[in-house]
């Protein structure tokens, strides 16, 4: 058990790390705080719409990662008594 509850923290760790990285890269709708570090301004180097759907899927994926861990690590701890 404590096996597994090891690797589901260590899961949790990398996946909330991965998250906010991939959360940060992506391109500024306007408005709010994207606006006031510069990400508000339209310009050529933002990126295509494949790259932008690709970094989506992969935000999602890495989110439910994130979700089934700390789903996991809740009922391990739940349970760990009984």
């Amino acid at each position: 058990m404590e096996i597994l509850q090891f690797s589901l923290q260590v899961l949790l760790g990398l996946s909330s790390l991965i998250l906010t990285l991939l959360i940060l890269m992506h391109k500024g709708r306007g408005g709010g705080l994207s606006d006031m570090f510069g990400g508000g301004m339209t310009s050529a180097m933002g990126s295509s719409g494949l790259a932008e759907r690709n970094l989506n899927r992969f935000t999602v994926i890495i989110a439910l990662a994130w979700f089934v861990a700390v789903v996991g690590l809740g009922l391990i701890t739940k349970f760990q008594g009984i």
